[in-house]
């Protein structure tokens, strides 16, 4: 009996990411972040959690930075003039597409970042404010992934 080819499936819309750029102090705070995203239903990457030991963490960034719709930076005082967030700042606002990228302060001055002089940002406190906008970025995205399957 002949195989019957099965029909071609277009290959599906990855899910909605959010890039989560934080210092390493301030783990506990993006960890809390983090399960605030992921119950819209996005995905985030945070690099101490998705980085494995041996990974090229310069290319790894990059690659994530590529896969995601958005970027969340937290800015605090530790995070502040981190080689690594500007780091990544900088690949995700010279990406080859467009990257929404959230800027969330907590305990700074509101301009303490020359990158993002026309950023409206937001502190930490209004996340809920945040939350709920990505809510509904998420559902778009996958009601048009629903629409390409």
């Amino acid at each position: 009996m002949a195989k019957q080819k099965r029909p071609a499936r277009k290959a599906a819309t990855p899910p909605y990411q959010v890039f989560v750029s934080h210092a390493t102090a301030d783990k506990w705070i993006a960890k809390v972040m983090c399960e605030r995203i992921e119950s819209t239903g996005a995905t985030f990457f945070r690099d101490d959690r998705d980085i494995q030991a041996g990974d090229d963490i310069s290319e790894e960034i990059r690659r994530q930075i590529k896969r995601s719709q958005e970027m969340v930076v937290l800015l605090t005082p530790q995070s502040v003039g981190r080689q690594w967030i500007t780091l990544e700042v900088g690949a995700a606002w010279c990406a080859s597409k467009r990257i929404r990228i959230i800027v969330v302060m907590y305990n700074i001055p509101a301009d303490p970042f020359p990158i993002f002089p026309n950023k409206k940002t937001i502190p930490l406190n209004d996340l809920d404010q945040y939350i709920n906008e990505l809510a509904i970025r998420v559902r778009s995205h996958h009601e048009r992934r629903e629409q390409h399957l």
